[in-house]
């Protein structure tokens, strides 16, 4: 939702890579443009199986009927495989599979934590799994450059995506640190599990109310045969 991917070529090295554009109506925002360079510059440092690599992060410029645009752009690492987001939308994952997509999450979290870089947005649509069954987490520092130039919950959510995956202090727009990560994986391992995110509602600001306010059902009581 905040950018147009393409498939490139990197003459110099002779690899494929993924380009990765923002959004205009992002790039217009000078305040996010230097919080992504800067974010771009943190995730370019680490290197870990489990991470999507970022290789090279910049601005370009777009020229068209209304002006000169700015287009801030990264590129990646160019994985085949599959979103995480829709091998769950495909049917019920074992257990011995939701531990294992699971794992390679918190491997990448592990890692990023100890560079002190938090990722902020941990859902499906951020984690891919490639041919050979390896995990790879994305887009670590894009959700923090949006939401340090974001004001409120709403903005924030209508960008990045969906309260469903927030913690309780995204959630009341307070600082943030690596445990929103752990907590974001625990609704993953809870949606591989039952198929479902443990709340659901009208809205975003709904949702995160609840990450605040509620309980979650237990998974096991959700799906029948589900080891407590």
């Amino acid at each position: 939702g905040m950018a147009s991917v393409f498939r490139g070529y990197d003459i110099t090295l002779g690899r494929s890579v993924a380009i990765k554009i923002l959004r205009r109506d992002l790039a217009n925002d000078n305040a996010f443009r230097t919080r992504f360079r800067l974010e771009a510059q943190a995730a370019s440092r680490m290197a870990n199986p489990s991470i999507v690599r970022v290789f090279d992060a910049g601005e370009d410029t777009v020229t068209d009927a209304s002006g000169t645009h700015p287009a801030p752009y990264i590129v990646m690492e160019l994985v085949h495989g599959a979103l995480l987001k829709d091998i769950i939308a495909a049917g019920p994952v074992s257990v011995t599979d939701a531990v294992r997509y699971v794992d390679g999450i918190l491997e990448a979290l592990e890692y990023s934590h100890r560079a002190g870089v938090v990722h902020r947005d941990i859902k499906p649509g951020n984690v891919m799994v490639t041919d050979a069954g390896q995990v790879k987490v994305m887009d670590f520092g894009i959700a923090r450059a949006v939401s340090d130039s974001s004001s409120t919950v709403a903005e924030t959510t209508s960008i990045i995506g969906t309260a469903a995956y927030f913690s309780p202090e995204q959630a009341k727009g307070e600082s943030v640190d690596a445990r929103a990560d752990l907590y974001s994986t625990g609704v993953v391992l809870y949606e591989l599990l039952t198929g479902r995110t443990p709340f659901r509602g009208d809205s975003p600001v709904a949702v995160a109310y609840q990450h605040v306010s509620e309980t979650p059902v237990a998974p096991s009581e959700v799906v029948d045969n589900m080891p407590r």
